[in-house]
């Protein structure tokens, strides 16, 4: 009765496959907002700066994260 990721991404109408679609303007734009994120949350952990930096900082790396994984469900969606 259980079913693999896989079969059950079928079973649902939703490929992984597309979410690579170097082709599409979306998905570079999903993967530069990623690694800015990761990138952001870098220099949260690794610079001392002080509470107001501290939380821009972090507000960019999850908006960031929050768009760019907004565009991959688009992606894989077919929406875009």
């Amino acid at each position: 009765m259980d079913a693999t990721l896989a079969q059950r991404a079928q079973m649902g109408g939703v490929k992984l496959s597309r979410l690579l679609q170097p082709r599409k303007p979306a998905f570079w734009l999903m993967v530069a907002l990623n690694l800015l994120s990761a990138v952001l949350g870098w220099v949260v952990n690794t610079y001392q700066l002080n509470v107001l930096g501290s939380l821009l900082v972090a507000g960019f790396a999850i908006g960031n994260a929050l768009l760019g994984m907004w565009l991959a469900w688009l992606l894989v969606n077919a929406r875009i």
